[in-house]
Formats: C-alpha cells, sequence, structure tokens
C-alpha cells in the first residue's frame, strides 16, 4: 500500500536514517537558470573584482502572508523577535521544532503592514503553511519553486528576483535607476527604476560584495534582465550561471539545507501526517560519511548554525523552552574548514586513476552529493568533533571549502581531517557510485572565509562562528 503522507512513509519503512540516505531524488539542482554563461570561475570571480548578475527566481519558495494574525504567526513559529520588525525591512528567519532542532531558515521581507513575504526552501514554508492553517487569521498563498526538470515546458513564477552586486555594483545600479539610489542600511529595503518599472530593492549582498536585490512581476522578467545587461556591460557585470551560484554560500558562510528536525515527536505527528510522501521532507537526500541509526543526530540547533544572535527570548515561540535549556557556550559552532591542496589533487586524479582507489566523484564547483550533507570531521585520534555540510570550490580563495558546526574547543588553526564518502561502499542515492572512503586534511578557518564578507556583513548575520 502506498503511503499517502510522510508518517505513513515513516511507518512502513521503519528506518528514517535509511529511508533519507538512499533517496531516488538525485541531487539538488539550481533549476531554469544555465549551467553557465561564460564559465564559472569567470562568474565567480566577477563578484570579487568587477560585478555579477544573479538570477534568484526559480529556486526558493516564496511564500505570501498576509492579515490581522500574519506577524502573531512569525513570532509564534520563529526565534527571531519581531518587537522591532518594521516595514521595508527583512531579517533571516529561523524556526525550530518544539524540540529546538532547526526546521530550516530562509529571508524574511516585511512588505507593508500586515503584509509579508518569506523566501527560502520548502521546509519553513511547509511549516508555517501548516501552522497557520488553524486558530490564525492569516491569509497565505504560495508561489512554489520552479521544477528542477522543466523539459522544455514553459516556466512561470510571480516575481523574477534578481541580485546585483561586487564592487562596481552601485555605478551599475544608478546607470540603470538614471540617478542616485539611497543606500540604505543593511537588510532596508527601498525602490528604484528599471527600464520603466518601479521595483522593491533589499540592501544586501552576497559573499560580502555590496549590492542590492530586487524584484517585480514576473511578465516583467526579460525587459528588466536585458536592462540590466546593457548598463552593466561597460563596469564588467557578468550573469551568474546555476553552477556557480552555490560558491557565494561557501565564501559567504551561510549552511543552506540543514536536515529538518520534523522526523520524531509526537507533538509533531500531526504535521508529518500533513506532509506528503512526495514532499521534500519525505524525499530529502542524507548524504556524507556520518551515519546514525537515530535520526535525531542529525538534528542541529541555532547555536550550532551561527544563528545564535537570532534567538530572542521576549517572546514565546515553539521550541523556546528547549533552547532555554542549552547552554551555548558549550555548543559546537560554524567555522569554514579549508581542505589541503594535495588532498584534493588526489580526490581530483581518481577518476583518470584506473589502478588505484576509487573515491566518491568530486564535482567542481559545487561537490555536495545530497541535499542534506553530513561528512564526519575528526580529530588526530580519530574522534568525532564536528560535521562538514557543505563543500564546494572557490575560484576567489582558489581553495576547496566546507562549512561545518565543530566542537567548541576546537580552535582556529587547527588542523582536523574531513572524512569524504560514504562507509560500507556507500548509499544507493542516484548521485553515488560504489567507492572507498578517504580522509581530507583540513584547517579550521573563520566563517565567512572570504575577508570582504567578515569585514562588511552586519554583526550577527552570518558572522557569528568566530
Amino acid at each position: 500500500m502506498n503511503a499517502k503522507n510522510l508518517q505513513e512513509l515513516l511507518d512502513q519503512t521503519g528506518n528514517t536514517v535509511e529511508l533519507l540516505r538512499n533517496s531516488q531524488i538525485g541531487a539538488y539542482i539550481y533549476p531554469v537558470v544555465p549551467s553557465e554563461f561564460t564559465n564559472f570561475r569567470r562568474e565567480v570571480i566577477a563578484w570579487r573584482e568587477t560585478a555579477a548578475l544573479s538570477d534568484q527566481s526559480h529556486h526558493m519558495v516564496n511564500l505570501f502572508l498576509s492579515g490581522p494574525d500574519a506577524l502573531k504567526l512569525l513570532s509564534d513559529t520563529g526565534v527571531n523577535s519581531m518587537a522591532k520588525f518594521p516595514v521595508d525591512s527583512a531579517k533571516q528567519f529561523v524556526p525550530v521544532s518544539p524540540g529546538g532542532g532547526v526546521i530550516g531558515d530562509g529571508i524574511l521581507f516585511h512588505l507593508a503592514e500586515e503584509e509579508f513575504v518569506f523566501v527560502g526552501r520548502a521546509p519553513v514554508a511547509d511549516w508555517l503553511t501548516f501552522k497557520g492553517s488553524s486558530g490564525y487569521n492569516v491569509d497565505i498563498r504560495r508561489d512554489e519553486r520552479s521544477p528542477s526538470r522543466p523539459y522544455g515546458k514553459p516556466v512561470q513564477r510571480d516575481l523574477w528576483r534578481f541580485q546585483i552586486q561586487g564592487p562596481n555594483a552601485w555605478p551599475i545600479i544608478e546607470k540603470i535607476n538614471g540617478g542616485p539610489v539611497e543606500q540604505l542600511r543593511f537588510f532596508r529595503m527601498g525602490y528604484m527604476n528599471v527600464a520603466g518599472e518601479r521595483v522593491r530593492t533589499l540592501r544586501h549582498g552576497m559573499a560580502g560584495a555590496p549590492g542590492l536585490e530586487l524584484w517585480g512581476p514576473y511578465e516583467t522578467y526579460d525587459k528588466v534582465r536585458d536592462a540590466i545587461l546593457e548598463a552593466g556591460r561597460e563596469f564588467g557585470l557578468e550573469p551568474v550561471g546555476s553552477r556557480a551560484y552555490a560558491s557565494n554560500t561557501i565564501e559567504s558562510g551561510w549552511i543552506p539545507s540543514p536536515l529538518p528536525a520534523i522526523y520524531t515527536g509526537e507533538e509533531l505527528r500531526p504535521y508529518r501526517e500533513w506532509l506528503s510522501a512526495a514532499s521534500y521532507e519525505a524525499t530529502n537526500a542524507l548524504a556524507g560519511s556520518f551515519v546514525s541509526d537515530n535520526i535525531e543526530d542529525y538534528y542541529l540547533n541555532p547555536w550550532e548554525l551561527g544563528y545564535g544572535p537570532f534567538v530572542k527570548f521576549d517572546h514565546d515561540f515553539i521550541g523556546r523552552d528547549a533552547l532555554e535549556a542549552i547552554d551555548p557556550e558549550t555548543q559546537r559552532r560554524k567555522v569554514t574548514l579549508a581542505w589541503n591542496a594535495d588532498d584534493v589533487a588526489k580526490l581530483l586524479a581518481s577518476p583518470v586513476d584506473p589502478k588505484g582507489p576509487g573515491y566518491q566523484f568530486f564535482d567542481l564547483p559545487n561537490a555536495n552529493y545530497g541535499s542534506s550533507n553530513f561528512d564526519s570531521v575528526v580529530d588526530a585520534d580519530g574522534n568525532l568533533v564536528g560535521l562538514s555540510m557543505f563543500t564546494g570550490y572557490s575560484s576567489n580563495e582558489r581553495t576547496v571549502l566546507s562549512l561545518a558546526t565543530i566542537d567548541p574547543g576546537v580552535p582556529l588553526g587547527a588542523e582536523v581531517q574531513v572524512i569524504w564518502g560514504e562507509p560500507d561502499g556507500g548509499s544507493r542515492k542516484t548521485t553515488v557510485q560504489p567507492h572507498e572512503q578517504f580522509a581530507v586534511r583540513t584547517v579550521v578557518s573563520p566563517a565567512p572565509y572570504s575577508v570582504m564578507a567578515r569585514e562588511s556583513y552586519q554583526p550577527g548575520w552570518r558572522t557569528a562562528a568566530s
């Protein structure tokens, strides 16, 4: 009998870890946007040296919330304080489960009185949709992410969403606008003109580079994009393809896909019965060398992900009691691990060495082969001291980096090893072929790794690691 919801699927399979480790969903794809416009190295370097145009229109859910209880719903579910959240501002929104495990995160925009939009991956959008469906006077509308494989069929979204970033971003922005644009504070919203359209803006900048995020109705997508590229030509503006896009995550220190902490607990049974058997949560591909029989060993609290500064106990919210019982000083912290170049060379040479060991394939620039990635980080004695959760190559740093959460006693500059590849030859995921594991030497480094990001970001936003 086919399972109708996540809870039935878990009951039928009996082992949540094995279910997710052997997911057949395939690799996580940044959909619709071409893989490369020039080459991924040139596109990544552009946001450091000139300017880059990132197309964020397709890979995230837009969840629109409006009504008298919209703010109350957000306050009841988020660790963030809503006491000071004025219109025309945004914040990184983090909900946790009753047990204190992070469900996910994303950007929450306060568009107008009683009007918000959450932009991010499905787990938070699903949680807000479920919680808002009873007991709240709120209207919820979803604009789902674009299909990973549209197979040539037309793709339609409610909004396009672009980001212009880099040292030349502001001259481009003011040329597009036809005059000066106020440089608002970080995560404040405004307006500008593009090709005769008045569009909303957010002061932002991935990997620390200055810039704006812009959005507007999808039917103006082509006109707006063409105008941005034309204005940016003289300033070296490069369009960023989907292959390069993940590199800004590595440089800026954001762990994008923690496992949603929703698979256990009787309090969450109604939610699991609400989630479909084809939901993100049911098909999420768990990958990496860290394997435990207990799915709760994959749950992470806000401090482990660098979200500790967002936790405010000035309001009641789901999971508050669990978080109040945690001593932040004893928790793992977010860091970047810089991989040893000789070890990376061995991994990259493995596919063309028919006599040598076969390692799990290491793709460039994004090496992740699951949606939620958990590689064991061990010390010189083989003791587990952390988890590596997102791995790739930065063309700007010319280094392979991984974002990790690591024990508080491990200092910056320490050498630890990331175990690359899964045990026992690997799982049955479609992204895995039989392989051996390889211990990669790495150096514990700050997060964000990019000096520009560390020095430019507002304190508390992706900077809490070190």
